[in-house]
C-alpha cells in the first residue's frame, strides 16, 4: 500500500511540474524577450475602423533596449514608412518623399504597441489582474493596454502555441470589438544585429530606401533625353503638365465632425509645390484642417517636431497635445485645435478616408 501511495504521489508531481498555467506562460515569455539582446520579427497586421480594414506587412528589428526599427508597408497602396529609434532620437521616415520627422520621445515605451515584444512585456508587468485560458491547444493571456491617445482601446489577448511561443495579438475596445489584429509569422530572438543598422544615414543609403530615389533618377534621365529631342511645341505641353501635377483633385472632408461644429470657410492657395486647401471649422469645437500636395525632396530632409509617432488607420502620423499631421495618397494633412484633446483630433483624422463629406 505504501509503495502504491509513493507511485501515485510521484505521478502527481510529474504531472504538476508539466502543467502549463498563467505564471509559466508569463515567466517564459518575459524571460525570452528580456534575455534577447537583439531580435527580428515579421508580422501581418490589420487595423479595423468600423467597416474598413487596413492591412500591413510589419518588420521589427530590436537591439539592446534603445534601438528599434519598424518597417510598415500598406498592402493596399504599398505606402512604406519606417519608425526608427536610435539612442533616444525617434524618426518617422517616408522614403517615397525622401523625408523624415525627428522627435525627442520615449517611443515605443510610452504606449502599447501590439507588434513590439518589449512593450507587450511592459503591459504584462503593469497588469496585476491578467486572465489566463487554454483554447484549442493555445494559451491566451488577457492583458490591459495603454493607448494614451485612444482610451477606447481596453485590452489585448496575447496568443501562444503549445510550446509557449507567441503567435499573435488581438486588441479590443471597451465594447469587446476587435480593433487590431497582429499575426507573427517569424521571430528570431538571436538576430545578432549591429548598431549601424539603426543609423538613419546608413538606412537612407540602404536598398530599402534607394528604390524610390533610383526611380526618380531614371525618370530624370529619361526626361532629359526626351527634352533634347522635343521641339518647342512639345516643351510647352510639358510645362503645362508639370504645372498641373500639384493640383488637388478632391478635397477630403472628415466624416466625423463634433456636435454644433460646422465648416465656416474653405480657402485654396497656391504654393511653390502645388495647391493648399485650408478648411476652417467653427462652433463648439473649433479646428483647422489643412490639405496640400506632397512634395518629393531632391535631398533627404529631416524635420524636427514636437510630439510622438502615432498609428492612424492607414498611415503613421505625428501627434502633439493639440495637432496631428500625416501623409496619405500623396497628400499632406495637418489638423489643429485648441478646443479638442488629442484623442478627439485623432477621431476626426480616422474618419478621413477616401470618401467625401456629404455636406461638401
Amino acid at each position: 500500500m505504501k509503495k502504491i501511495l509513493i507511485i501515485i504521489i510521484g505521478l502527481f508531481l510529474i504531472t504538476g511540474c508539466g502543467a502549463v498555467d498563467k505564471d509559466k506562460v508569463i515567466n517564459k515569455f518575459v524571460d525570452d524577450v528580456e534575455s534577447s539582446k537583439s531580435y527580428l520579427l515579421k508580422a501581418d497586421m490589420e487595423i479595423y475602423n468600423e467597416e474598413d480594414t487596413y492591412s500591413y506587412k510589419v518588420d521589427v528589428s530590436y537591439l539592446d533596449d534603445d534601438y528599434f526599427k519598424v518597417n510598415m508597408s500598406n498592402n493596399t497602396n504599398n505606402h512604406e514608412q519606417i519608425i526608427l529609434r536610435d539612442r533616444g532620437s525617434v524618426y518617422v521616415i517616408t522614403p517615397s518623399l525622401n523625408k523624415s520627422y525627428k522627435f525627442t520621445s520615449e517611443w515605443p515605451f510610452n504606449s502599447s504597441q501590439a507588434y513590439i515584444l518589449n512593450t507587450l512585456v511592459n503591459d504584462i508587468k503593469n497588469d496585476d489582474g491578467i486572465e489566463f485560458e487554454e483554447v484549442d491547444e493555445e494559451y491566451v493571456l488577457k492583458v490591459k493596454v495603454n493607448y494614451p491617445n485612444n482610451s477606447n482601446l481596453s485590452y489585448q489577448k496575447i496568443y501562444f502555441d503549445n510550446n509557449i511561443n507567441i503567435i499573435g495579438v488581438d486588441v479590443f475596445d471597451k465594447e469587446d470589438i476587435l480593433a487590431i489584429h497582429v499575426k507573427f509569422n517569424k521571430i528570431d530572438l538571436k538576430a545578432n544585429l549591429k548598431a549601424k543598422e539603426f543609423d538613419i544615414d546608413e538606412l537612407m543609403e540602404s536598398d530599402c530606401c534607394n528604390t524610390e530615389q533610383e526611380s526618380k533618377g531614371e525618370e530624370k534621365k529619361k526626361n532629359k533625353d526626351s527634352d533634347n529631342e522635343m521641339n518647342e511645341e512639345q516643351t510647352t505641353e510639358s510645362e503645362v503638365t508639370e504645372k498641373e501635377t500639384g493640383v488637388i483633385d478632391d478635397i477630403i472632408y472628415p466624416l466625423y465632425i463634433p456636435t454644433d461644429t460646422y465648416l465656416k470657410e474653405k480657402e485654396t492657395v497656391n504654393t511653390e509645390n502645388g495647391e493648399r486647401v485650408i478648411l476652417t471649422f467653427n462652433g463648439a469645437k473649433n479646428f483647422v484642417l489643412i490639405e496640400e500636395t506632397s512634395f518629393v525632396n531632391d535631398e533627404f530632409e529631416t524635420v524636427p517636431v514636437f510630439g510622438d509617432p502615432l498609428m492612424i488607420t492607414d498611415t503613421i502620423g505625428v501627434i502633439s497635445s493639440n495637432s496631428l499631421s500625416w501623409t496619405n495618397n500623396n497628400m499632406d494633412y495637418y489638423l489643429t485645435s485648441n478646443d479638442m484633446s488629442s484623442e478627439e483630433i485623432l477621431t476626426i483624422a480616422n474618419s478621413m478616408n477616401v470618401q467625401e463629406y456629404i455636406g461638401k
